[in-house]
């Protein structure tokens, strides 16, 4: 179903609120808008949420899938400003957002439902899930001058560290770190200090008054933690071209970077197994 906007959504459309989870895809550009929505359709989201341009053409299999909304994202806060107001409106259901060209990876994600991977972490009364955002990019500039393949898509696979993240008083918050790693950090002189960090708390539990903040945390201080106190929960990932894309997009830095690749890159194998043996997300308690 197509809606003229969100206002026109949130009137006509909440019934797709009402039982989770629900994923938002915001759409930046028309880079392989299809397949992001098609693997999170695999995932058994009860419900997809597309907020795009009028110039997105999907197949019509595909659009009676999803919910579609006009949407510009060229401003900045658009995603915030969107997820903010779905959040307001929801019932108490888990939500889960990302850009095109990203796909989400769990733990046994090929055999498992998000649905029953975000049972049990309820079970363990977590609110959120800590996601880290794995750069995926091609591994030949000149035949995908736009860094995006998926069929030769590469990642790194070391490189990636924490660190404390300090309170307004600059003590470290408990069990909150800051992630780095990925195109983010081997091309930080072209990267803004404030968008260097690669978690992102994407999967949540909505209730009123939560607000989404600019860099991907939350208002609620233990919806940005990794772990509860007691052991470890399980994390996710993110595999996403956006980074890549955008460094190879900018005038500033596309003419530095004749390939990603380096000698701790490796071929993508689209497989949750691959991201748990690299430690880039973990099971926790789910086996």
């Amino acid at each position: 179903m197509r809606y003229d906007d969100l206002a026109d959504f949130l009137s006509r459309g909440k019934p797709a609120l009402a039982r989770g989870p629900v994923a938002l895809i915001f759409v930046e550009d028309l880079i392989e808008v299809e397949a992001t929505i098609r693997h999170h359709i695999k995932l058994g989201f009860v419900a997809i949420v597309v907020f795009a341009p009028d110039e997105l053409a999907l197949p019509p299999q595909v659009e009676s899938d999803i919910h579609r909304v006009r949407y510009a994202m060229p401003h900045p806060g658009a995603l915030e400003a969107a997820v903010n107001r779905i959040i307001a409106a929801a019932p108490p259901v888990w939500l889960y957002y990302c850009y095109n060209a990203e796909f989400l990876f769990y733990p046994f994600c090929e055999t498992r439902s998000v649905a029953e991977m975000l049972a049990f972490h309820t079970e363990e009364r977590r609110d959120a899930v800590l996601t880290y955002v794995v750069d995926l990019y091609a591994g030949d500039l000149a035949a995908d001058p736009e860094a995006v393949s998926l069929s030769d898509a590469y990642i790194d696979k070391s490189g990636y560290y924490a660190l404390a993240r300090p309170d307004e008083n600059g003590h470290p918050k408990e069990r909150q770190l800051d992630f780095f790693g990925g195109l983010r950090w081997r091309f930080e002189e072209h990267i803004p200090p404030a968008r260097r960090k690669i978690d992102r708390i994407a999967l949540f539990r909505a209730k009123p008054g939560l607000h989404l903040r600019p860099d991907h945390t939350f208002d609620d201080e233990e919806y940005n933690t990794y772990s509860c106190e007691w052991h470890h929960n399980l994390t996710a990932a993110i595999c996403s071209f956006r980074t890549a894309k955008a460094l190879k997009a900018n005038a500033g830095s596309t003419f530095d970077i004749h390939t990603f690749r380096w000698h701790n890159s490796t071929e993508f194998t689209w497989h949750s197994q691959q991201l748990l043996d690299l430690g880039l997300m973990e099971p926790g308690q789910w086996f």
